[in-house]
């Protein structure tokens, strides 16, 4: 595909609403640690056993999540910014990059509820498959989302993303059982998509 120059001043990193920035590693802990006193949030963002965190553990994850990230070279971690005051809104990462194949996933997760619902999410999601098939030059992206997260299946959905997998009862939540569902997105099917 080739690359004209309106392609190439595309902004990767910033939309209308949002950026994806560098960690803060003075104001992002105490943020990030409010998120994780909210087990919807965490149960949406990620599959582990949901627990609260304070703002040093937190900030010690940002240390290792930014050393493996230049140690292995195979995932990229963005912090999602509202840009009207630059505060932290959420998260996205690209991770799981096969380089041979042209593979990868990837995750994002808005962390208040207060900014949920307001199309942060879907100017992230832009942002991220962007950044994944035009910079990075990935054949195809993978989502692994619960089958409760219904607001992410809509969002997913709604970017092209097919359903490719369904493990069934992978997920224990609240005594109930869950699929845990894999979604794909090929880059032609973005780019028939993402062109206007």
């Amino acid at each position: 595909m080739e690359k004209t120059m309106s392609d190439i001043a595309t902004q990767l990193f910033e939309g209308k609403d949002i950026r994806f920035g560098p960690i803060d590693f003075e104001k992002d802990p105490e943020v990030e640690s409010k998120w994780t006193h909210d087990a919807s949030f965490l149960r949406l963002y990620d599959h582990e056993p949901a627990r609260p965190m304070s703002a040093a553990i937190v900030k010690k994850r940002y240390e290792k999540l930014e050393k493996d990230m230049e140690d292995d070279k195979n995932f990229y971690h963005f912090m999602i910014r509202a840009r009207e005051d630059d505060r932290l809104i959420g998260k996205a990462m690209i991770h799981r990059i096969e380089w041979s194949n042209g593979n990868c996933a990837m995750r994002l997760g808005i962390g208040a509820e207060s900014d949920r619902r307001k199309g942060f999410g879907a100017q992230a999601l832009t942002m991220l498959l962007r950044f994944a098939f035009s910079e990075l030059n990935m054949f195809r992206v993978t989502a692994y989302i619960p089958e409760y997260n219904e607001g992410a299946l809509a969002l997913f959905r709604k970017f092209g993303f097919v359903e490719e997998v369904r493990r069934r009862q992978a997920l224990e939540r609240d005594a109930r059982r869950w699929d845990l569902l894999v979604w794909g997105l090929l880059k032609d099917e973005w780019a028939k998509q993402a062109s206007p």
